[in-house]
């Protein structure tokens, strides 16, 4: 995992640079769009985990060691597939499901997987609608 200043998010690719977000061809031979193109985190949601295990915010355990592709403070995500969000001009992400942490997590850190666990803490996983390249500061909203 790195940290970028910016990036491009498209629907034939997810976020550039991971490979789990790339359309593939299915069996019949049809292309489909991953549901888990795009994952998300709430830096408020992190923090809240980390609290519960009385890890500092300031500690070396940054929002990427959940190995999340984007990372937005200051807003509460939905809670439902089918909601929008819009990051920077144009870029649209739908919401899929919950990111539900792995076991991965623990390895991490003991009791870090239980602690994402709850209200959707481990972030949300979505499929791109509109292509957009994002940037750390960018504006992140709900569609309505």
């Amino acid at each position: 995992m790195e940290e970028l200043p910016s990036v491009a998010v498209t629907a034939a690719a997810g976020v550039q640079g991971d490979f789990r977000g790339v359309v593939r061809q299915g069996p019949d031979g049809r292309k489909r769009q991953p549901r888990r193109q795009v994952s998300l985190i709430e830096l408020e949601s992190w923090h809240a985990a980390l609290h519960d295990l009385h890890i500092s915010e300031d500690a070396l355990l940054p929002w990427h060691a959940r190995r999340g592709n984007l990372c937005v403070s200051g807003l509460r995500l939905p809670r439902e597939a089918g909601a929008v969000i819009v990051i920077g001009p144009n870029c649209r992400i739908e919401i899929t499901m919950e990111c539900d942490p792995c076991s991965r997590m623990d390895e991490i850190k003991p009791g870090l997987m239980a602690a994402l666990a709850p209200d959707w803490r481990g972030g949300v996983l979505g499929r791109v609608l509109d292509d957009g390249e994002i940037a750390v500061g960018n504006e992140v909203r709900i569609e309505q």
